[in-house]
C-alpha cells in the first residue's frame, strides 16, 4: 500500500533515509532514527499482543523520556489513538480524562504509580497497564515497558491519514478536552508539511519527506517545555521528520542553569521554550552567569503557546548572537498560526489569510472590528466525545469548517490581526475590556518583578477590578503600588492599570509554563478577604 500522510507512514520512510542518524539523545538512552523504528514496531506488536487495535486509545502518562516519542510512535504505527496526559493532574483530573478518553492503555513512569493506583480501578476501560522504570509499590496488573519490546517487531498494521490523535487541552478553564486531529492535517497545521527545516517548504507527497530529511539541516533541539503540552509535541514531531536529533531531558522542575548546562553538553541548535516564564528565569541565568556557557552553536531560539515579550527576546538575543528569535502562535484547536509581528502596544500581530480569519458570530470581521481567531484548511473535526463544545467551536461560514480559538483578535486595516488574548479571562471593567496579556508584559519589564498575573475580582462599582499578581527577583526590593502604577502609567490607559498589587512567592504555572488563571482568581479574592493586598 503507497504511503500516506500519516505520522507512522512518514517516520518509517525519514528511518530509511537516515537509519544512522541520531534520533533521540538522553542520559539514559541514545537511539538512531534505525534503532528507534525497530524499538516502536517491538512497542507496537507488544500492545496488539495485548489486545489493543486500531482505534483503541493509548494514554502517555510519562515525563519527557525516549519512551514517550517511541510509545506515541508505536500507538500510531498500530494504527491506535495516542493522547497526552498532564502529569501534574490529581486523582479527580485523572479519572475524569482517562473516562472522556475512554483509555485502553497507560502507559506511565513508575513514580505515578501511587496515583495510578487510585485512578485504574474507577476506569472500566483500561485494559492494559505499561510502566516505565522500576521502584515504589507496583499498580494491580501492570506490565513492564520490556515486556512490551520483548515482542518481535512487525510491520503491516492498518491504518489510514484519517485516523486521528487526541491532544487533550486544558486551557484556562473548564475540564480537559480532546481535540481531535486526523493525521493529515496534524502534519500539515501543527508541524508545517515537513517544511520548518527545508528551504523547499512544505511536501506535496509522502515520499518527499524522505528528501526533507537527508537534505535539510541537520540540527539538534531541545524541546524544553513538557512534551504533554502542544506546542513541545509538534516541535519533537516537526524534528523527528525532519531528520533531526531531539536532545531529552525529564526535568522535574524547572531549572535555568541546569538547562544551559544540556544546551552546551549536547550542543543545541534549536532551543524550544514556551514564552515568559522560561524565557525570563533562562535570561537571568545567562546575566548572572555571562561567561559560564559557550552557546555559539545556537542558531534557532524559538517560543510557542504564550505570550513571549518583546524586552525579553532583545535581552536573550544579546547573549545569542548567532540566533534568530522566533515567536510563534499556535492553538490546540487549530495548529500554527504564523510567526508574531509585534504591534506598537507590544501585542502579537498575525497575517490574515483564506485560512485565517477574525470571526464575528457566524461571519468574517470587518476592518476594526474585533472577533475570535478563525482557522481553516487543514483543521481538527471536533472535540472527542464532546458533541455541545464542538458545535460551539467548530462552525461552517460561507461553506467551509472553521475552528474558533478563543483568542481574541481585531482585524487591521493593514491586513494583519492584532491579538489580545484569551476571551474567557478578558476583564471587564466599567465597560472597558481588559486583556490580561497585555498588562502582564508590561509588570514584566519592571526591574523588581520576575512573573506577574493578571486577574479581575468583583467590584462594586466597575462590575471587575484589575488585579496583578507578582513575584519578584528580590523579596528585599518590593516596589509600592506608587512606583508601579507610575512605571505603568505611559505604557498602559488608566482602566487597564491595577487597582490593586499582590506579593506572591511564586505565580503559580502549569509545567508547560501558561498562567494559571483559576488559582489566581482564587488567590486574589483570598488576598482581599485577609488583607494582604499591599496596593
Amino acid at each position: 500500500m503507497a504511503p500516506q500522510f500519516h505520522l507512522a507512514d512518514m517516520f518509517e520512510i525519514v528511518a530509511k533515509a537516515v537509519p544512522d542518524r541520531v534520533a533521540l539523545q538522553a542520559d539514559n538512552l541514545e537511539l538512531t532514527y534505525a534503532q528507534l523504528d525497530e524499538r516502536s514496531d517491538r512497542v507496537a506488536a507488544g500492545l496488539a499482543d495485548r489486545g489493543i487495535r486500531r482505534g483503541d486509545t493509548v494514554g502517555l502518562y510519562l515525563m519527557n523520556c525516549p519512551e514517550y516519542l517511541e510509545a506515541f510512535i508505536a500507538a500510531s504505527k498500530l494504527g491506535a489513538i495516542p493522547f497526552n496526559v498532564n502529569y501534574r493532574y490529581g486523582r479527580d483530573e485523572l479519572t475524569y480524562l482517562f473516562d472522556n478518553a475512554q483509555a485502553a492503555a497507560i502507559v506511565f513512569n513508575a513514580e505515578f504509580a501511587p496515583i495510578m493506583s487510585d485512578v485504574t480501578a474507577r476506569v472500566p476501560s483500561i485494559r492494559l497497564l505499561s510502566v516505565v522504570g522500576g521502584g515504589g509499590q507496583p499498580v494491580a496488573g501492570q506490565e513492564s515497558y520490556e515486556a512490551l519490546l520483548a515482542a518481535a517487531p512487525r510491520k503491516g498494521f492498518k491504518r489510514s491519514e484519517h485516523d486521528i490523535l487526541l491532544q487533550y487541552t486544558g486551557g484556562t478553564t473548564g475540564m480537559p478536552k480532546g481535540v481531535m486531529w486526523p493525521h493529515k492535517a496534524f502534519f500539515f497545521a501543527c508541524l508545517g508539511g515537513g517544511g520548518h527545516f527545508h528551504p523547499g517548504g512544505p511536501i506535496t507527497s509522502p515520499e518527499e519527506i524522505a528528501g526533507r530529511a537527508r537534505e535539510g539541516y541537520q540540527l539538534k533541539m531541545f524541546t524544553i517545555a513538557p512534551l504533554m503540552h502542544g506546542a513541545a509535541i509538534w516541535a519533537a514531531w516537526s524534528g523527528l521528520l525532519g531528520g533531526l536529533t531531539l536532545a531529552l531531558d525529564p526535568m522535574r522542575k524547572f531549572d535555568a542553569e541546569a538547562i544551559w548546562d544540556r544546551v552546551e553538553k549536547y550542543r543545541v541548535n534549536v532551543v524550544q521554550i514556551v514564552g515568559d516564564a522560561m524565557a525570563g528565569p533562562l535570561n537571568e541565568a545567562l546575566n548572572a552567569y555571562p561567561d559560564r556557557w559557550q552557546l555559539d552553536h545556537v542558531v534557532n531560539f524559538g517560543s510557542g503557546g504564550a505570550v513571549f515579550s518583546g524586552h525579553l527576546k532583545d535581552a536573550i538575543k544579546q547573549h545569542l548572537p548567532n540566533a534568530a528569535i522566533i515567536d510563534g502562535m499556535g492553538t490546540s484547536e487549530g495548529g500554527i498560526s504564523g510567526m508574531a509581528a509585534p504591534s506598537k502596544d507590544g501585542m502579537m500581530r498575525l497575517p490574515a489569510n483564506e485560512d485565517q480569519r477574525v470571526v464575528v458570530a457566524d461571519r468574517f470581521a470587518e476592518v476594526g472590528e474585533t472577533g475570535l481567531l478563525g482557522r481553516s484548511g487543514h483543521t481538527p473535526v471536533g472535540y472527542f466525545r464532546d458533541e455541545e463544545k464542538t458545535a460551539e467551536v467548530f462552525k461552517t461560514i460561507e461553506g467551509r469548517l472553521w475552528t474558533l480559538s478563543g483568542d481574541q483578535g481585531r482585524l487591521d486595516h493593514d491586513g494583519m490581526i492584532t491579538l489580545f488574548g484569551r476571551g474567557s479571562t478578558c476583564i471587564n471593567t466599567g465597560g472597558e475590556k481588559v486583556f490580561p496579556e497585555e498588562v502582564e508584559s508590561e509588570l514584566r519589564r519592571h526591574p523588581a518583578i520576575r512573573d506577574a498575573v493578571v486577574v479581575g475580582r468583583a467590584h462594586q462599582k466597575w462590575g471587575e477590578a484589575v488585579v496583578a499578581i507578582v513575584s519578584l527577583k528580590d523579596e528585599t526590593a518590593c516596589p509600592t503600588p506608587e512606583e508601579l502604577t507610575e512605571f505603568l502609567r505611559p505604557r498602559l490607559a488608566d482602566y487597564k492599570r491595577p487597582k490593586d498589587f499582590i506579593v506572591a512567592r511564586e505565580v503559580r504555572r502549569s509545567p508547560a509554563g501558561k498562567q494559571d488563571y483559576a488559582w489566581a482568581k482564587a488567590f486574589a479574592r483570598s488576598a482581599e478577604e485577609t488583607r494582604e493586598i499591599y496596593g
